[in-house]
């Protein structure tokens, strides 16, 4: 090969890696009509060559918990269909949890309206580090993916608020105001359930010295945009992982994309309206020595209509040791199954290689 050659390759090398870190959205912009290589996945990850075809995939039934009910004088049996739902399935549906319809249509809407933004704007909220309260980005992990996701993101640290928003966007000029609203009433909403969840594992010691601890807790909002794709059966919008934390809101439009593994298999998730999803996290898994399982989920595309989530993640502060926790160990019955860990080892963790399902929390496992 001549060195002309050599060095013109090396230019379009870096050209696209240029392009790729811009993301789907600019991609889109302009004007493919397949999908680059570099988001092609290897032939056994796509959907279409799961057990059940992404296209025909069933629609899964997750358990509906009534959040009024758990409010309600009918807590107790609310209560035990939380348990039955985190035990089995690790998902649930919840509804009329008391975040206004007007709240969530605004999320949602201002969430459209930021991806639409040209891309030099959303570009100035970059970054590699993840300790950044802003982070706008591309795929799952854009330096470490070997193949990249159909996906664009946007990740808000919420917590301290008045710390963190003079580095939230200011465009669109309402995007504060209508976030803030939002994460403000996903953390209340955390909170209540994260009371019905210590109820529903029957935790009685150091009850309110763990709901004080929550609420100083950690919160990372994910706004997620998945454009329509010419070639959905090639890629993925998210490869399949469980979440860190210890319970995610997800907040989503009503295109389907979300896949959950159940009886090892992939299911679509149908949404409801004005529902949210929530799944338990590899936090709680660990917090409740196993008994509640964080689940692996996906996200599919598709080639008709782009897709908007807003996952929030809660979790106990940055700087604390999650631990099974010892009212929930009996040596007999149910020894301790993982380590302590703490959010900087997890950090550590997937800054280090590229993340894959649940192997953080497979690393944290004793027995």
């Amino acid at each position: 090969m001549s060195p002309s050659i050599a060095i013109r390759l090396e230019e379009e090398l870096k050209d696209a890696g240029r392009r790729y870190q811009k993301g789907v959205k600019q991609l889109c912009a302009d004007g493919i009509s397949r999908v680059p290589n570099k988001y092609v996945w290897p032939v056994q990850e796509r959907p279409v060559n799961d057990k059940l075809n992404s296209s025909k995939a069933k629609l899964v039934n997750l358990p509906v918990i009534d959040f009024a009910e758990l409010q309600g004088p009918n807590r107790p049996e609310a209560l035990k269909s939380l348990a039955k739902a985190c035990e089995q399935y690790g998902f649930f549906q919840l509804v009329n949890h008391s975040i206004p319809s007007e709240v969530i249509s605004s999320m949602v809407e201002v969430s459209k309206r930021f991806f639409e933004l040209p891309y030099e704007e959303r570009a100035r909220y970059m970054s590699s580090n993840m300790f950044a309260p802003v982070r706008y980005g591309t795929s799952f992990n854009q330096n470490k993916d070997k193949v990249l996701c159909w996906r664009d993101f946007l990740k808000l640290t919420c917590h301290p608020l008045p710390d963190v928003l003079p580095h939230w966007p200011s465009s669109p000029t309402d995007m504060r105001e209508l976030a803030v609203t939002y994460a403000k009433e996903a953390k209340h909403l955390f909170l209540k359930l994260t009371e019905a969840v210590l109820d529903s594992l029957a935790v009685r010691l150091m009850r309110d010295q763990i709901m004080s601890e929550f609420e100083d807790g950690s919160q990372l909002m994910v706004v997620n945009c998945y454009p329509q794709c010419p070639e959905p059966d090639l890629t993925l919008g998210m490869p399949p992982h469980s979440d860190y934390g210890f319970l995610t809101l997800l907040l989503q439009d009503q295109v389907q994309g979300l896949q959950i593994q159940h009886k090892d298999e992939w299911h679509t998730v149908q949404p409801i309206p004005d529902a949210l999803i929530i799944n338990v996290g590899d936090h709680l898994e660990i917090f409740s020595n196993g008994r509640y399982k964080s689940v692996l989920h996906r996200v599919t595309v598709n080639s008709t209509k782009s897709r908007i989530s807003v996952a929030s993640l809660h979790s106990l502060p940055s700087k604390c040791t999650v631990r099974p926790l010892p009212e929930l160990i009996d040596d007999e019955v149910s020894p301790k199954q993982y380590m302590d860990t703490d959010f900087a080892s997890f950090l550590a963790y997937i800054s280090s290689c590229e993340p894959k399902k649940k192997n953080f929390l497979e690393s944290r496992k004793l027995i």
